[in-house]
């Protein structure tokens, strides 16, 4: 579950590059992310996206996986805009 970007060391830990390799793949239903989450990195779901969070926000991030960290700040900063 550690599929990765060609984007050299970019100084994530390992666990920090997993969470941005399950956002880049596409989840064939409900549940599934989930599960991917609880039994391939061994966190909760709301850990999870705590993790996720707080990657979208760190340069490291941006540099190791800019399409994926930029697609998921969009989609944050139209939840926000929503409420």
């Amino acid at each position: 579950m550690t599929e990765e970007t060609p984007a050299g060391d970019s100084g994530l830990e390992e666990r920090e590059r997993a969470v941005l390799a399950v956002e880049r793949r596409s989840w064939p239903g409900p549940g599934a992310k989930e599960r991917a989450v609880r039994e391939g990195l061994g966190l909760s779901p709301t850990r999870y996206y705590q993790l996720l969070n707080a990657l979208l926000d760190d340069p490291r991030a941006l540099a190791h996986d800019p399409v994926t960290v930029n697609r998921l700040r969009r989609v944050r900063e139209e939840r926000e805009r929503r409420r």
